[in-house]
């Protein structure tokens, strides 16, 4: 790559900050990433982040059910960062100015034990900037933009304890306005939780990361990227695990 990574990173994080995001990946001849690129800026965006007060929450785990990969047209998994301060209850409003074409997932999240293996299991709200600046949506951009995240509403209580290997059983639902405008199974993602966390440890290994205990993970969803608008108010359940909600106002 011929731009720094380092000079990439702080383009990104104040074109985020502007609620612009990516706006490099809309110039024609701008120098093609690797996928190690791509990371490479997502890690110094969170090293700029952490230094300037904003403490890592966990990760992510996108790009990984069929709905999210024929939605974007391309393969995960991929992963991202979570920030603290961008952690939300139950119940919150959110500011539809504050994002870039905002769109939410209902997916589920899992807690790490102390020993930092999973100790529970929970629905969330994912926010993202759904926009994508290249002729077309690739990889790179897709993980240089840190899996387009925005955010993740957490629910009152972070579900029932869970340590097995199998998926969840049951049905992950979105309702829009009382509407049920989205379900499937939650055993939809290839390997259910456990094994998007598997993949995850062993992908952050690779690039010298490791998870920590307490963090925050989410796993994946077996559905779609749903835009949202003000005045919508969405409710994400999991059957047998909880739900969580959420309000777009102007």
């Amino acid at each position: 790559m011929d731009l720094s990574v380092r000079g990439l990173a702080a383009r990104q994080l104040a074109d985020y900050r502007a609620r612009t995001p990516g706006t490099f990946f809309a110039e024609e001849d701008h120098p093609r990433l690797g996928l190690d690129d791509a990371y490479a800026v997502q890690a110094e965006v969170a090293r700029l982040r952490v230094e300037e007060g904003e403490p890592v929450a966990g990760y992510k785990v996108g790009c990984t059910g069929p709905n999210v990969r024929e939605q974007f047209g391309m393969d995960g998994p991929i992963r991202g960062f979570l920030y603290e301060t961008e952690l939300y209850p139950s119940g919150v409003e959110l500011s539809h100015a504050s994002y870039a074409n905002p769109a939410i997932e209902g997916e589920l999240a899992v807690r790490l034990g102390e020993d930092a293996e999973i100790a529970s299991i929970f629905p969330i709200i994912e926010l993202h900037n759904y926009v994508f600046r290249s002729r077309t949506p690739n990889l790179q951009e897709l993980i240089a933009n840190n899996g387009l995240h925005a955010g993740v509403v957490l629910p009152a209580a972070e579900g029932a304890r869970w340590r097995g290997d199998e998926p969840p059983a049951g049905t992950l639902r979105v309702e829009i306005n009382g509407e049920t405008v989205e379900e499937g199974p939650m055993s939809g993602v290839p390997g259910g939780p456990a094994g998007s966390v598997k993949w995850l440890r062993r992908h952050l290994a690779a690039y010298g990361l490791a998870l920590r205990p307490r963090q925050l993970l989410l796993t994946g969803t077996p559905l779609s990227l749903i835009p949202v608008r003000p005045g919508d108010s969405i409710r994400v359940t999991a059957e047998g695990l909880g739900s969580v909600e959420a309000k777009v106002v102007a």
